[in-house]
């Protein structure tokens, strides 16, 4: 009788650390052009605090510190909620993978600094390259079927890059290798099959990926450096990126890829990139018209841009249609690098489509080519390294934008529709540039375009 009343008192103790554990969500409304939305996102700010120094973290050891880490994650899971604390100091670590209900928060002065050597992210996991689903290296960062999930803080995400920077040149078997993904996934191999960590490939991670996760907040952190997409939300929902600093210029480095994601925010922050500053994707050919999933309700505001290959990509991977993406407010540095302030790009090998697409009140100094670009005949090096299996054309329709100004570029618009599904409905409204270099409008296959002062 005496064990059964401990068993019961235990029991209770259990329930009660649990219930004082369990998180709540914070639920936020989004308001946009095209409609409002609500994100719920995880309030960590009664949880209990986990330091990963009482789970053995030595500054000058990367396999305690990595392991310490993983086992704090464990323990914050376990208690269905808490905060694994990394403490001012330099942290020199492996792959971090989120389980469940875990905050990883980094203390002003703290720096989490990522090994270079790839075997730290094998075994390989279900990932992604540029649209295409394959088993790689782990991301550094790595988040697959997880909810009410952080990164938060004032320290920094560092990637050491002695190797990765190697592999920006693209090493002998590279191309190869991506023309055997190319095939594998236009023939609907199972996924398990396309294992990509082998001799030759060097195909890079991703820094941070949510892989089919929900309930996300990043908030305060600064990056710096990445072997590949810094911030890619996959398949995931309701996420909200605030207050982050990222600073990346390798090859493919751009800051966030939406891809496939649904009801995201991207707000105060500032991105100088090597790469797109953000980029809206939705998948390539045949892997996202089996996903057959959109991307959807992204809002991008009150951010800063340094540097970046385009202020606001759209696609080329978009074959699970894009809709409802929203940019405002953003500052673009005077001295800023860019080729588009909006560039909606894809091919005939795509399908999916672009509508509800908005941008206003941005103030931009010299563009390299211009404020608005589509063109829908994008297929960088993939023009002759493989062919069209199944050739469909993406229709792009409802481009809006307003109060946009810049000092000096190319054009105002370039416009490069198909002739059998030309662009449809494009108003710009209060977008000019001092200095025009060659033409202000360059269209062809477009439909209904409207440019008033």
């Amino acid at each position: 009788m005496f064990l059964l009343t401990l068993h019961i008192v235990a029991c209770k103790q259990k329930k009660s650390r649990e219930q004082a554990f369990a998180l709540t969500r914070d639920t936020l409304q989004v308001e946009a052009p095209f409609g409002a939305y609500t994100i719920q996102s995880p309030n960590f700010e009664n949880a209990p605090r986990l330091l990963i120094t009482d789970f053995g973290a030595d500054p000058n050891n990367k396999k305690k510190n990595t392991e310490a880490i993983a086992a704090a994650i464990d323990s914050a899971h376990a208690i269905a909620g808490g905060t694994v604390v990394i403490p001012k100091g330099e942290w020199l670590t492996g792959k971090i993978h989120f389980k469940s209900n875990v905050n990883l928060h980094l203390e002003e002065g703290a720096t989490l600094l990522f090994s270079e050597d790839p075997q730290d992210y094998l075994p390989a996991v279900l990932s992604t390259w540029e649209g295409m689903e394959c088993y790689n290296y782990s991301p550094l960062i790595y988040a697959y079927e997880c909810e009410n999930i952080a990164i938060t803080g004032k320290g920094k995400l560092k990637a050491k890059m002695d190797t990765w920077e190697v592999w920006f040149a693209r090493p002998s078997g590279h191309m190869q290798n991506l023309k055997r993904l190319y095939e594998m996934a236009s023939k609907d191999i199972p996924v398990e099959e396309r294992q990509m960590v082998n001799d030759s490939a060097n195909f890079r991670p991703q820094f941070i990926q949510f892989n089919r996760s929900k309930h996300i907040l990043l908030e305060g952190i600064a990056i710096e450096n990445s072997p590949f997409w810094v911030i890619h939300p996959y398949l995931s929902s309701d996420v909200i990126i605030r207050e982050v600093n990222v600073f990346a210029h390798g090859h493919n480095n751009d800051g966030v890829d939406p891809e496939m994601s649904q009801n995201v925010l991207i707000e105060n922050c500032v991105f100088d990139q090597g790469d797109d500053a953000i980029a809206v994707k939705a998948g390539r050919n045949q892997d996202a018209w089996r996903l057959n999933t959109p991307v959807k309700n992204i809002v991008i505001r009150d951010c800063s841009v340094k540097n970046g290959h385009q202020l606001l990509a759209i696609g080329s991977e978009l074959s699970g249609g894009v809709e409802n993406v929203y940019m405002g407010n953003c500052e673009v540095a005077p001295n800023a690098k860019l080729n588009h302030l909006l560039f909606i790009k894809t091919n005939e090998r795509r399908g999916g489509y672009v509508k509800n697409i908005y941008m206003e009140d941005i103030k931009a100094g010299r563009i390299d080519k211009g404020i608005l670009g589509i063109e829908t005949d994008v297929l960088y090096q993939w023009r002759d390294l493989v062919p069209t299996y199944e050739r469909r054309l993406t229709q792009i329709e409802q481009v809006n934008m307003t109060n946009i100004k810049a000092a000096n570029v190319d054009f105002v618009s370039r416009i490069l529709g198909e002739e059998e599904a030309p662009v449809q409905n494009i108003s710009l409204r209060k977008v000019t540039a001092d200095t025009i270099r060659t033409e202000s409008e360059i269209h062809q296959h477009v439909n209904g375009f409207t440019n008033t002062q």
